[in-house]
């Protein structure tokens, strides 16, 4: 490992109701790869945003290349080589991919934009990512994995010494993480510094050569990845150890009664002829490759997208959902694996998107019952283990696992018997990741059902009682979970025409 580049010491951050961090250090060399990890609510990603400029820490100083520096933006941050690829997205939808990647330094010809110019300068970038996306594109057209990339294309394409990969990896497929990684390994090579956020501890071990652990805000110590365990850096992380063991048989009854069926749904491209049984009790999982239409077969199936044909049965009634709110009435609650587009109100409060779904529970006549919202809200944070100082604090400044909490917080308000759960724990810590898969398991012993969208494996095994395995918009197989390995899944997700 090389010289220090870039020094955080004593690094102090309150907002209205949280101290975020507490008087935190963190070292970044050169050529190396430095994990920085800790539960969700821990302080690692506002740290980044400090560094950044995005916010202005309260105490503490920086130094950058031998001299203390405090950048205005994230764009002084970017101009000295200090660049951050975010965990939650922030292209902008209406734009061009490559419109997207050159924003605010765009390619000019004369007085002109020179849209061509940087639709080459991107397909470069791509190219050296080993991707596939066409710069051309509308950014809104893609899905959140591609998004991803570009965002991480974006980085790259500045002259960066110091790059802060935020959950890069949460929404790519095995293929694109290899690949993000070989990108990786060659800026390590160039002596580039890099600050990687992940909870996938299979990625810490593989990419990184430190490890730094926060905790509650605090900077709890740093370990040399290779010479850790797994168990080492967890107990930093949670102080408690956690298990992940698979599944090794169903907890559903045989004789369980079919809570939901369904049977030929087409929708677009992405949902060719899926059928499927759900029974009462049972989580259901569904695996597959990024792009195998599992996400695109559960929005049909709540009604966000319009559907071409098929059919739904609740409980033996053939049901017709044409909308969201006719899947609500009918039981169906549906967790988005993009919450912040679809799940959660960022600029309400805690108590205003728990009651969101059923605010007519709420309501007194014209008035909003706030003492009863309250008080709901407090129960599910005290059952979810929710970080946030009251349920009036508004969502956007909790953590993305505490975000996530909310999202189910409002299902869970609305007593759904159908749950469906995309992506549940997409860019959560081990420790919250457990609190919910608890959760999970708790509302299928009470009678609910939960079908499980996961890109997560280990995730798949641990929690399904079955698997559906989809490849390119088909359903390629079935597995009980008895049957169910790593291999057999991903022979049926590469099952193509």
């Amino acid at each position: 490992m090389g010289e220090v580049i870039l020094t955080m010491k004593g690094i102090d951050k309150s907002f209205p109701g949280v101290h975020a961090l507490d008087h935190v250090d963190l070292e970044i060399r050169k050529g190396e790869v430095l994990a920085l990890m800790g539960e969700n609510g821990a302080g690692k990603s506002t740290l980044m945003k400090v560094l950044t400029g995005i916010y202005k820490k309260d105490e503490g100083t920086i130094t950058y290349e031998g001299k203390e520096v405090e950048f205005e933006n994230p764009s002084a941050a970017q101009d000295a080589g200090v660049v951050i690829v975010h965990q939650e997205l922030n292209m902008l939808s209406h734009l061009t991919v490559a419109q997207n990647i050159f924003i605010g330094r765009e390619i000019m010809k004369g007085k002109l934009i020179d849209d061509e110019k940087m639709n080459e300068e991107a397909k470069k970038l791509f190219d050296k990512l080993n991707i596939e996306i066409d710069p051309k594109e509308i950014m809104g057209n893609l899905t959140v994995g591609k998004q991803q990339m570009c965002e991480i294309a974006k980085a790259i394409s500045h002259d960066a010494k110091v790059i802060i990969f935020d959950e890069p990896s949460a929404a790519l497929t095995e293929a694109e993480i290899e690949e993000l990684f070989k990108i990786i390994r060659d800026l390590r090579d160039k002596q580039i510094g890099m600050v990687y956020i992940s909870h996938r501890m299979d990625e810490i071990k593989a990419i990184t050569d430190r490890v730094t652990v926060m905790r509650d805000g605090t900077y709890v110590g740093t370990l040399i990845t290779k010479d850790s365990t797994k168990d080492d850096i967890i107990n930093m992380m949670v102080g408690r150890v956690i298990y992940e063991d698979p599944k090794t048989e169903s907890a559903v009854p045989k004789d369980a009664p079919v809570v939901l069926k369904v049977e030929n749904l087409n929708a677009g491209k992405m949902v060719r002829n899926v059928s499927f049984e759900l029974r009462k009790g049972e989580i259901l999982g569904f695996s597959g490759l990024m792009g195998a239409g599992r996400t695109e077969t559960m929005r049909a199936l709540f009604g966000a997208d319009e559907k071409d044909s098929g059919d739904v049965y609740i409980n033996g009634k053939k049901v017709d959902i044409k909308c969201p709110q006719d899947a609500v009435k009918e039981g169906i609650g549906y967790l988005s694996e993009d919450r912040k587009r679809y799940g959660i109100v960022v600029a309400k409060s805690v108590a205003e998107n728990t009651s969101m779904a059923t605010m007519e529970n709420f309501m007194n006549g014209l008035f909003i019952n706030k003492k009863k919202e309250e008080e709901v809200s407090w129960q599910h944070v005290k059952a979810l283990k929710t970080k946030t100082p009251t349920v009036e604090t508004e969502v956007v400044n909790l953590s993305g696992g505490n975000q996530q909490k909310v999202v189910i917080a409002k299902w869970l308000t609305r007593d759904c018997d159908i749950l469906i759960f995309d992506e549940p724990t997409r860019g959560i810590d081990v420790g919250a990741k457990s609190e919910i898969y608890t959760l999970m398991n708790e509302l299928v012993a009470q009678g609910k059902s939960i079908i499980m969208v996961s890109s997560e494996m280990t995730e798949v095994l641990r929690m399904s009682d079955r698997v559906i395995v989809m490849c390119e918009g088909r359903k390629t197989g079935e597995l009980d979970i008895s049957e169910a390995t790593q291999e057999s899944i991903m022979h049926l997700a590469t099952q193509r025409d």
